[in-house]
């Protein structure tokens, strides 16, 4: 028999070693200490009292872990991580979690639950499916090792504190998935590397890394100045300014052709594809 309970008393700690346990055995290796793993919750916005436990007596064995933020204008509940301990896998734990948290979501008026599911995982999509869940776009995950890259500087790239997000948003071809918003991006705004390459005082191109993990969550260039290496320079800044060896671009949309043609140029590589699916309450 299982109990199932908000987050609210469960430390961040007790969550980093289930969640470890539950994705021991992941399509992609997970590589998560605890710094990072609270770092990731702080990212995606973690909401404990919109995040559901299943407990085996006093043991968490499974959980889904909510983010909550405005989504294209609507209130919306998002899941950053959803796992059940192997042994307790198969006894209906993750189809109950997923229906106490559309009960709570109801309960409280949000008006989407969005997430993002691995392609393989057919297991997974098949329940998100049966749960009332569509897909919404189809991405790519890249990663490079940083010491086979070969850095380019052809341009004058400065560091800011800050991003115009009014300007820069005109330059995107694409909306960034939930992780790389720029609701995601303020929340840990102080473990990025802001990069920018200006023409004459105008910025043309800017990008984004987390100094720590290697992570990019956005580079774009304006139109108009696309081809003339810019985003190449702006990606040789963000590398050279990060400690981590990975470098890694997560949840690039695969209607953006070009997008992906530069991360491969570059050397960089698949390593992941993801949906991302959407419930509409």
């Amino acid at each position: 028999m299982f109990e199932y309970k908000f987050l609210t008393k469960t430390s961040n700690e007790s969550l980093h070693k289930v969640f470890l346990d539950a994705f021991s055995d992941y399509q992609v290796k997970i590589d998560l200490p605890i710094w990072k793993f609270i770092l990731m919750l702080k990212r995606r916005g973690y909401v404990p009292d919109l995040s559901i436990g299943a407990f085996k007596g006093e043991m968490l064995v499974g959980f889904v872990l909510n983010g909550f933020r405005s989504w294209n204008g609507k209130p919306t509940v998002y899941d950053l991580g959803t796992g059940v301990i192997a042994e307790y896998r198969k006894q209906g734990i993750t189809n109950n979690m997923l229906l106490n948290i559309k009960e709570l979501i109801k309960q409280r008026q949000i008006e989407q639950y969005l997430l993002e599911v691995i392609k393989s995982n057919t297991s997974a999509i098949q329940l998100y499916k049966k749960q009332g869940f569509e897909i919404q776009r189809e991405f790519t995950c890249f990663q490079l090792d940083k010491n086979k890259y070969n850095p380019i500087t052809t341009c004058k790239v400065e560091h800011v504190n800050k991003m115009d997000w009014e300007q820069l948003t005109e330059f995107w071809d694409i909306k960034p998935s939930w992780q790389n918003s720029i609701d995601s991006i303020n929340a840990v705004a102080e473990d990025l590397i802001y990069s920018i390459v200006r023409f004459d005082s105008a910025i043309v191109g800017y990008g984004i890394i987390d100094r720590r993990t290697g992570d990019i969550p956005q580079i774009a260039t304006n139109r108009y100045y696309r081809g003339k290496g810019i985003a190449r320079c702006i990606i040789t800044d963000l590398i050279k300014n990060t400690d981590s060896n990975k470098i890694s671009v997560l949840n690039v949309d695969n209607i953006s052709k070009s997008t992906e043609d530069f991360l491969l140029k570059l050397g960089f590589e698949r390593i992941v594809a993801q949906y991302e699916m959407i419930l509409k309450i």
